[in-house]
């Protein structure tokens, strides 16, 4: 895995438009990885749109062809330090979820710096509603709704979590929290220890916050914007949350896991020893990777099918 990771294009995120065009570059390098297996079958999948004001949001909807009844479904936001990324940047991981029968929606919210905090995160929460409404025509179960996302995506779906629960939103089976980036301050031991390595860098972690929280006074103490401000979790929807142990971001995912499970939020906390931060999207073929992306669809079945 170490080797594959250092074969990895490293994406700098000083320059976003530079960054989206390398970030798409190394999303297709690992796909490539996967060329001559098969697409999982009995997955339909299908691309669509929902309004919000001034925008309309891309959404791409992944359907399990043979679920005897209506499935649950993961509201799914990609990563991409916030500025890049697209539908396509993980659509092998919602299509192996879709096949092992959760339904998927993925969302193309707007990116920084062009749509800075709070657009990204309202955008996400916008898509659960409209899940949460469209669920029924959809074919899934509207009671059995989860959020989840990698790396900045996993920082989404924590906030949209806090949110539906402060909110009265959509009741939430669950957030899946894929080595999220989830405090600003940049002060862990992690933080530390792994300074640089070839898949993220502090810096990294400092200009993907900079670009995400702008100028805005809000950005600057709301918890929907940096989810570790967070005091009190009581009552936000249980979580399975996933740390690289090669990762900046390590004990950022860790410490919100205990502070989760601290005020009664049932947690399941995954270490991955010897991994890297987006390890099982940069690397899907390793052991690793495969033995991660099952368990994460394990925690979703569990959660979404009933």
């Amino acid at each position: 895995m170490v080797d594959s990771a250092r074969a990895q294009p490293y994406v700098s995120f000083t320059d976003p438009l530079k960054a989206r065009r390398n970030f798409a570059r190394a999303c297709k390098l690992s796909r490539a990885l996967l060329r001559g297996a098969p697409d999982p079958v009995g997955v339909e999948v299908v691309d669509t749109s929902f309004p919000v004001p001034g925008a309309d949001v891309g959404l791409r909807v992944y359907r399990p062809a043979a679920a005897p009844t209506p499935p649950g479904v993961l509201v799914y936001f990609h990563g991409g330090a916030f500025v890049a990324g697209d539908l396509d940047s993980e659509h092998h991981r919602c299509l192996g979820f879709a096949a092992a029968g959760v339904a998927v929606v993925s969302v193309d919210y707007r990116r920084p710096p062009e749509h800075p905090f709070p657009v990204p995160g309202e955008d996400c929460y916008a898509a659960v509603e409209w899940v949460a409404g469209a669920a029924a025509g959809l074919g899934f179960a509207p009671e059995r709704i989860a959020v989840g996302g990698s790396s900045a995506g996993a920082t989404l779906a924590a906030a949209v979590a806090l949110m539906a629960r402060d909110r009265g939103g959509p009741e939430l089976a669950l957030q899946v929290l894929l080595y999220p980036a989830l405090d600003d301050r940049l002060v862990s031991g992690s933080m530390r220890r792994y300074p640089e390595t070839s898949s993220w860098k502090v810096a990294d972690s400092a200009l993907m916050w900079r670009h995400y929280l702008g100028d805005s006074p809000e950005a600057a103490t709301s918890e929907y914007a940096v989810p570790a401000r967070r005091a009190d979790f009581t009552g936000v929807a249980p979580a399975y949350v996933l740390a690289a142990e090669v990762d900046a971001l390590r004990d950022e995912a860790v410490d919100y896991a205990v502070g989760l499970s601290r005020d009664g939020v049932p947690v399941e906390l995954h270490h991955v020893a010897g991994a890297f931060h987006g390890f099982d999207a940069a690397v899907p073929t390793a052991g690793v990777s495969a033995r991660s992306l099952a368990s994460q669809a394990a925690a979703l079945r569990h959660a979404l099918l009933r």
